[in-house]
Parts: C-alpha cells; structure tokens; sequence
C-alpha cells in the first residue's frame, strides 16, 4: 500500500472510521514483525512485541502529523519501544562477539542425525543459516542494531533512519559504520557462505545446535522450502556478501494471531 493511501486511511481513522483504521493494522503488521524479529530473534517475543507496538501505533494515530512518512513515524514508534524491550524467550542469547565466535568454532559434523531425507536436510540447513546470522546481530548493543537493520538490512537512507532513532544523520552513519565493520569482520572470518575459505557450513552445525537445544527440527522458526534464502546468496553480486547474508532472508508473516488480537481490542473500543 502507498502512501498517500496510507495517509487517507489515517485521515478517515482520526474521524471514527474502523474498517480504515483496521486496514492500516493490516498494511503495517508485518513491517512491525519483521524489525521485531531482527531485533529480538525469537518469533514469541517479536510477536508479543508487535501487538504491543501496533496498539501504540492505534492509540497515539491522532498524534501523526503528516509532516514525515507515515511508514517512518510507524518505524520510530516501533524503534522507541525495541530498544526499550526486555526480551523474554532471548533474554539469555544477546553474547559478545569473541562468545559468539567459540559458537561458531564449535560442533562442525559431517553427519546428520536429525534428517531422514533430502526435504528435511534442505530445511534444517536453512533453519541454521537464519538462526546464526540473526543471532549474530544480538552481539550488537540494541542502538548499533537497530541502526544496521533500519540501514544495511531495509535499506533506509542515512536521513531517514536517523530521524527514526531521533540522532543526527551524522551520529547515524559514525554508528552504522562501526556496526557494518563488526558484522562484516566476524563473517569474512567465520561464514562459508560469506567467504569460502572458512570451514563453517550450516549443514554442518546442524547436529550441534538442534543437541545445543538452539534450533528444533520439529519445531522450526523460520525455515520454509519455499523461501531458501541460503540458495539466493551467490545470486547477490549486487552487494557485499556480508549484507547479502541478510538481505536474502525472506520477509515473514506476522501470526494471525496479532490480527485477531488487535481486533478484539479495536471492537472494545
């Protein structure tokens, strides 16, 4: 949805219009659930933090003053209440790079046990490629995370981005560089799929993180076969491989649930 639609729908959703009202929940919904993600890893807290998110979007809607993007005040709402989140199922994961590479260095098996055939194998690797490299961003402090996703991953320009996390587009870019080195250092030195001469593979780190309890073959998080960001990374020639890493990752969902909750609360009202 553009917008300038965007905009109208707001106008009429300040004068008491539900259906305009419920259909900007629906345009935004998984926009907000997928920075949530990013930013926190884990599906259950992205989810609790979108629902949080989109009823301070509806509560505070009278308050946009059509003086920037609509899509930009939903990001700095979002952003405000992300680095204010205490994560609840990842609340333990967020560890320094120096852990994270030990990580990385340990449990590469040539065998895996968690996959009966080539279906299940192809799902798992992936399960892992977006595991570990949405996890690595938790190394970040939350401020350098948001400012890599909002810029390398969404690709936000330095101006916009700034004015999401309310910093000049100065303090902005010294951030994001500092984050970009830190990302792009520890996958030239750790990542196969970022620089071929390192012996890590996710097929290979598939035994180790399911007995680690990190990913659950019966239960995965992100992967689907349909959507194998692992297979588009040597089709990126566009970007550096260690942003390409990120910006293959397929956008997800956000749960019906969320919908359904936010409706509820809306016919309350």
């Amino acid at each position: 949805m553009d917008q300038e639609t965007l905009e109208t729908l707001v106008h009429r959703a300040n004068t008491g219009d539900q259906e305009s009202l419920e259909k900007i929940v629906l345009a935004i919904k998984d926009y907000v659930y997928n920075l949530s993600l990013k930013m926190l890893l884990f599906p259950e807290d992205a989810k609790d933090a979108t629902q949080e998110i989109l009823v301070k979007v509806i509560t505070h809607l009278s308050t946009f003053n059509h003086k920037s993007k609509f899509s930009t005040w939903v990001y700095r709402i979002a952003t405000n209440y992300l680095l204010t989140q205490k994560q609840k199922k990842g609340k333990e994961f967020p560890m320094p790079f120096a852990d994270y590479e030990v990580l990385i260095d340990s449990g590469h098996s040539d065998r895996v046990s968690y996959a009966s055939n080539d279906g299940e194998l192809k799902l798992l690797e992936e399960e892992v490629k977006v595991s570990c490299t949405q996890g690595l961003l938790l190394c970040l402090k939350p401020i350098d995370r948001i400012i890599y996703i909002l810029s390398d991953i969404l690709e936000f320009n330095s101006k916009e981005g700034a004015a999401i996390v309310n910093i000049t587009p100065e303090n902005f870019r010294k951030k994001l560089s500092r984050s970009r080195m830190k990302i792009r250092n520890f996958l030239n030195k750790k990542c196969g799929l970022v620089n071929s001469n390192n012996p890590c593979r996710c097929v290979r780190k598939i035994d180790f993180l399911v007995d680690q309890n990190i990913i659950e073959p019966k239960r995965l998080r992100f992967a689907e076969l349909s959507k194998r960001s692992i297979d588009l990374i040597e089709k990126i020639d566009q970007v550096e491989k260690s942003i390409a890493v990120y910006r293959s990752v397929p956008s997800f969902t956000a749960p019906d649930i969320i919908f359904k909750n936010i409706k509820a609360i809306l016919s309350h009202e």
